[in-house]
């Protein structure tokens, strides 16, 4: 016996821009949503109907947290977006070690350990999962050495988990955001300049919100997307794929 539960998603770095954003709109089609961060105490305001505080880039970290919406919730979680993530920019040559391995530790390992966990809290069921990448993990962009290859690590460990467990039912897909306007991003955007600097490569234009990106997430989750795994989905604005007109 299983107790997966197909009414209930647990979302990490629900704290974060992305992760609130796709919080609601789990809840709005009447999912009982498990938000997850290091700090619960960051989550009060989040509408959710479970704030667990774990570091899931610790296998017992991960663990705990699906065991916390067991406990919470009553079940497992047969739906699953990892949310959690972090940035550096800089080339190679000024990257410090202790701060490549914090990279990979945020975004590659934390999703590895949560993925071992959820496959594991499913037992056997069926589920959907959703990773989160970046464009510079699909096209090279200068000065992003470290998190190119923690997000493309992110990109290999979903296609290959797609392949084991689809017989199981099982969809694991990733998105690759653009340049999305969230506190992580809060730095870099705040002077117009940079703002404008930041649209301009983008062919649709603009800068996208959280919101915009929660709703791919959203769809991957949903019954809509049953045919679709193994598929990292770019929500960049064309970004990866065409180049802007230059008027």
């Amino acid at each position: 016996m299983t107790d997966t539960d197909s009414t209930i998603a647990l979302v990490t770095g629900a704290r974060g821009g992305i992760g609130r954003a796709l919080v609601a709109r789990l809840k709005a089609r009447g999912l009982r949503v498990a938000a997850v961060s290091r700090d619960a105490a960051g989550l009060a305001d989040v509408d959710a109907d479970a704030r667990i505080g774990a570091d899931v880039t610790t296998p017992e970290g991960a663990a705990a947290a699906m065991e916390a919406c067991r406990a919470e919730l009553g079940g497992a979680p047969a739906w699953l977006a990892h949310a959690v993530g972090s940035t550096l920019i800089a080339p190679l040559h000024r990257t410090k070690p202790d701060d490549a391995r914090e990279i990979l530790r945020v975004n590659l390992e934390s999703s590895m350990w949560v993925l071992q966990a959820w496959i594991g809290a499913l037992g056997g069921e069926p589920g959907a999962a959703v990773f989160a990448s970046s464009v510079v993990a699909r096209i090279g962009v200068a000065n992003h050495e470290a998190i190119a290859a923690a997000k493309g690590g992110v990109e290999a460990l979903a296609r290959s988990a797609a392949a084991t467990y689809a017989a199981k039912g099982v969809r694991v897909n990733a998105v690759a955001p653009g340049m999305t306007d969230t506190p992580l991003t809060a730095g870099m955007l705040r002077a117009p300049v940079m703002r404008e600097g930041a649209a301009k490569q983008y062919p649709l234009g603009g800068v996208q919100t959280a919101d915009e990106v929660a709703a791919v997430i959203d769809w991957l989750l949903s019954p809509a997307a049953a045919r679709i795994t193994g598929q990292v989905i770019p929500v960049d604005g064309g970004f990866t794929s065409i180049r802007p007109l230059v008027k």
